[in-house]
Formats: C-alpha cells, structure tokens, sequence
C-alpha cells in the first residue's frame, strides 16, 4: 500500500483567537457557523466587506482553548488588522502564531497524530483533500507519511476542483457563492447576521449564483491566472491557478455557467489563449448547468 503524502504548506499562517468572547466574536463576523464547531474540529469560512464579496478567505480550527485561523501568508497581516479593528472592547485575544508551528498537508491516504502534533483534522471543504496537521517542522519525518510539497498539494487541489483566495481569485473581487464557498461548508445559511450577510442570502435564496469554479482540462499546459475563456470570440470567463497532470493540463476555472452551457449546447470551442479547453464540474459540488441564457 502507497503511504500517504506530507507537504508543509509554507504559503500558510495562523492566527490564534483566544479569550472568553472568542466564540461570539467570530460568530458575529465570518460566514460560517462557529457555534456548531466542537474542538477538535475545522471549517471553511470568510469574512467579506459590507457588499458581501470575499475580504479574506480561510480554514477556522476549534481547539482546546479557542480558535485558530488558517489564511495565506500574503495577507495574514492585514487579516489580523482587520480582527483587531472589530475586536472593539470584547474580551478576545488576537496573535500571530509562531511561525515555527508549520501547516501540513496530508493526503492520499490517513494519518494519526504524530507525537508533538498540536493538532490534526479532515479538511472540512472535501474529505478527499485529505487531512490538516499543526505542529512542528519535525512532523514531517515523525508523520509516516511520504514527504511532498506545496506544489503537489496544490496539483491535489486543483485535481478536485477546490479553489482557494489568492492563488485563484482576488480578494474584494467576488462574492461567495461564486467561490463555490457555500458547497464546500463555508457559508451558513441558518445562523444570525454578520457583515456581508444580507447580499449573500439574497444569492441563496433567489437562486441567482450565476458564476462559478469549475474543473478545465486541455490537452497541454494552461496558461495563466486570469487568462479569459473563450467561447464564439466572447468571455465566459477566465482560468485560476493549474497543474499539468501526467501531461494534461488541469486548472480550476471561473466562468458564467450559463453562458458555458449554451456554448457547448451549440457545439462552440472553449479556448484558453488558443488552448483548446474542456469543463466539468466538480463531483461535490450540489450545483448543475443551469438553461442556457441570450444575454450578452
């Protein structure tokens, strides 16, 4: 049997929320439900801007003693800023995490937490992503598992269809239901309000989410983020972050679903900067190709 793969997600830093209003501080202000995490435990959350698009996105562990936030390094600064800003006079403690407790990644296979570990969970997006494990650089060699990095992980990503901020859309550019974020446990469509709420239950409950990530494949290597999809010379949208797997090209890809259906009901070429693509979506997701619409 193959052991299972180990990469430390170096792109990755934590935030540790602490103190006797933790709970409802958080659950005031990101998009999941906190109330229902029970330590050891994770989902995926957000916390947007008042118009309801993606301010930060991020993975949320329940522990012991509080809550420690998963985000990008790019921007694990600023996110933290942003926590202190709402803290206001709550009885929360905000702080950086030593960097020398490291993010890994597990997958292909499971693990159990490996002496020293502070903490190990099944990622909450897709159970097929694998596991998350806090701890020191020695985990690697301690885990049992075979070590990879952050470039596999990512192909292991992609290859599900996971998007992620940063390394697939911007921040403050779209909303979250177009980051498949309400698939993947991230929103919570039952809980009180916090900020950006309003906009993104209106998407919920009009139905009206209308782009969405998606699985491309072409047949050679994708070009980069950004890069339009094509479809009879028009923009049905524009590829995210990808990987070339066992020579194919494999990308996540943002695009108006409806649009895309109706250029493959009408037998039109996808293309990605004259890369010819084709689209799937992924086998998670709770959504279908919606009736082709005329709009431009």
């Amino acid at each position: 049997m193959t052991a299972p793969f180990i990469a430390r997600l170096d792109d990755r830093s934590l935030i540790r929320v602490s103190g006797p209003e933790a709970q409802h501080f958080l659950q005031n202000l990101v998009t999941a439900d906190i109330d229902e995490l029970e330590a050891p435990g994770a989902t995926l959350s957000a916390l947007l801007t008042p118009q309801g698009k993606i301010l930060f996105d991020f993975l949320i562990y329940k522990t012991e003693d509080g809550y420690l936030i998963d985000a990008p390094n790019e921007t694990s600064a600023d996110l933290l800023k942003r926590l202190t800003f709402y803290r206001l006079r709550a009885k929360v403690d905000l702080v950086a995490v030593d960097p020398q407790k490291s993010v890994f990644a597990i997958w292909g296979g499971e693990v159990t937490a490996p002496e020293g570990a502070d903490f190990l969970v099944t990622d909450p997006r897709v159970a097929a992503l694998g596991q998350r494990l806090i701890g020191g650089a020695n985990l690697i060699e301690t885990s049992g598992a075979t070590k990879a990095d952050l470039s596999a992980y990512d192909a292991h990503r992609i290859s599900l269809g996971v998007p992620e901020g940063l390394k697939d859309f911007d921040y403050s550019d779209i909303f979250p239901h177009d980051a498949d974020l309400d698939q993947l446990g991230g929103v919570s469509f039952k809980k009180g309000c916090y900020v950006g709420q309003e906009v993104v239950s209106r998407v919920q409950h009009r139905g009206t989410a209308r782009k969405r990530f998606i699985q491309a494949k072409s047949a050679s290597a994708l070009p980069e983020k950004g890069t339009a999809v094509m479809a009879g010379g028009k923009s049905v949208g524009e590829i995210g972050s990808s990987t070339t797997i066992a020579g194919e090209g494999r990308a996540l890809a943002i695009v108006r679903l409806d649009k895309v259906h109706q250029a493959i009901e009408n037998g039109l070429p996808l293309t990605c900067d004259d890369v010819a693509v084709s689209v799937s979506l992924p086998d998670w997701a709770d959504f279908g190709w919606p009736e082709p619409s005329a709009a431009d």
